[in-house]
């Protein structure tokens, strides 16, 4: 698959990879427009990062290695939440985990759009928007204490949130290929994601 980003960045002049950790060095990050990091100054040669689910037990994001994943900062109550969830809910039900997951991170840090509890968030999703997707445990995903997961998606693209349901879709070799801000057409969301499984798949059945 080639790897169509957004015009934010060039695809030829970015590799990133979600398992091996942050690869663009801090000279090059920042002529791209970037911002550097404390974690900048070292190649991290392999990411292996633990994360909470919504109960607060600790998950290793590679169960999901081989598959593709639509990352999700998420809130319960923003005027995107509704559609957003359901679309969501919709994509994950028609491709099925066997090859794709969308993987939701509770996010508060965009005025009062997320509280309670992680427990709570997830229970509120699913009683109200019959979501079935993974959960994790609420996050920050801006300033020096943002989660180490989401700080390399954003790091590979780029880009930090403005706002909640930005969405980064990676492959499955870790590799993140294309993300999309909040207002952006779902349908195009779509697109890219069936693109990658119906790859997936096709390799899948090549290697039996």
């Amino acid at each position: 698959m080639s790897s169509r980003l957004t015009s934010d960045y060039s695809p030829s002049r970015i590799r990133p990879d979600f398992s091996a950790g942050f690869l663009t060095p801090p000279s090059k990050m920042e002529a791209l427009g970037g911002y550097p990091t404390k974690s900048s100054n070292a190649r991290i040669k392999r990411l292996r990062v633990l994360v909470k689910d919504a109960k607060g037990r600790m998950v290793s994001l590679e169960k999901y290695r081989g598959k593709a994943s639509l990352v999700v900062n998420v809130a319960n109550h923003c005027q995107h939440t509704e559609a957003s969830y359901r679309s969501l809910q919709e994509l994950h039900r028609e491709l099925g985990t066997s090859h794709f997951n969308v993987l939701a991170f509770p996010c508060g840090q965009f005025g009062d759009t997320e509280h309670g509890s992680s427990r709570d968030i997830e229970a509120f999703a699913k009683s109200t928007y019959g979501v079935t997707f993974p959960f994790f445990s609420k996050i920050k995903i801006l300033g020096t204490e943002a989660q180490p997961a989401f700080r390399f998606l954003t790091d590979s693209v780029q880009k930090i949130p403005k706002w909640n349901f930005w969405k980064f879709l990676v492959d499955q070799e870790g590799k993140v290929v294309r993300f999309w801000r909040t207002d952006e057409s779902m349908e195009s969301v779509r697109k890219e994601v069936t693109s990658l499984v119906r790859e997936i798949i096709i390799r899948k059945r090549g290697e039996l």
